[in-house]
């Protein structure tokens, strides 16, 4: 875990978006954050926003096969999910974690904000902001000292960017939107299993 002076990192996810899941592994490379995501392998490819439309079409919104885009930003490598939400599978952060650290950020239009912190395989810090919150994982109060602050406080209902708040606090975490013609690295997740 690593604090920053860099606030607003995430300010991309305040804009109107209804729907995103963002996976950040600490010093992974891209194609290896799509492979512990479990991408498919015949889909990894460095495409511009127009290739990505034109190879996925109609499918980039799928939330069973997902197709996420990948990005870089300081230490932390992020797979920005287009229609999914793989990255809040225990299984999957876990893969991601395995030898590092990974935050999962979810947001959907009920509204709520999900957030998931993994370190070594494990989740350590989890939470939801859709009732007044509640900590899980195996140390929940680890990132207490970000949160207070912030307003996360447990048993009361979360501020709106709260979340986005405390990922950039604790973390420094930050997208920085690809420019005109890009290129970055995307595939398609396979289908998580039916049953665990």
């Amino acid at each position: 875990m690593t604090g920053t002076d860099a606030a607003h990192g995430l300010d991309v996810l305040r804009a109107d978006i209804p729907f995103y899941t963002l996976t950040f592994a600490k010093g992974l490379s891209p194609i290896e954050l799509l492979t512990r995501m479990g991408v498919d392998p015949e889909t990894p490819a460095l495409r511009d926003r127009l290739d990505l439309e034109d190879y996925f079409g109609d499918t980039v919104l799928d939330k069973d096969e997902p197709v996420v885009t990948t990005g870089v930003d300081g230490v932390w490598t992020w797979a920005w999910e287009q229609g999914g939400s793989h990255g809040l599978d225990e299984a999957v952060l876990s893969r991601v974690s395995e030898g590092t650290e990974a935050v999962a950020l979810h947001y959907n239009d009920k509204p709520m904000h999900w957030f998931k912190y993994a370190v070594g395989g494990d989740i350590v810090v989890g939470f939801h902001t859709l009732q007044p919150v509640e900590w899980t994982g195996l140390d929940p109060h680890r990132l207490d000292a970000f949160m207070r602050p912030l307003g996360l406080v447990s048993g009361e209902s979360a501020p709106l960017y709260g979340v986005l708040a405390l990922a950039e606090a604790a973390f420094g975490l930050r997208v920085t939107p690809a420019g005109e013609g890009q290129e970055r690295w995307s595939g398609s997740l396979l289908p998580l299993p039916a049953e665990r």
